[in-house]
């Protein structure tokens, strides 16, 4: 477990740390797209396409939980 404690204290450090983690993420991504054979590539999309709304929608969700959350807690303004 504390490899994942590690984990969400780097992760929770900064919004540059999470723009760093996905530029990385996506240039693997691209790597591993260039590879894959032409015949296969419909199965990669598909397959990525999953994991990627699988796991968009629960970050986005968050995100605009933690935005609605901080707009009622915001005074008004005049």
């Amino acid at each position: 477990m504390k490899l994942f404690d590690a984990a969400d204290e780097y992760c929770c450090s900064s919004w540059e740390t999470l723009a760093l983690l996905k530029f990385c993420l996506f240039a693997i991504g691209v790597m591993v797209g260039m590879c894959v054979p032409k015949e296969k590539k419909k199965i990669a999309y598909g397959i990525s396409g999953v994991v990627f709304l699988g796991t968009y929608v629960p970050f986005m969700k968050r995100f605009f939980h933690i935005i609605l959350k901080q707009s009622s807690n915001a005074p008004e303004r005049v």
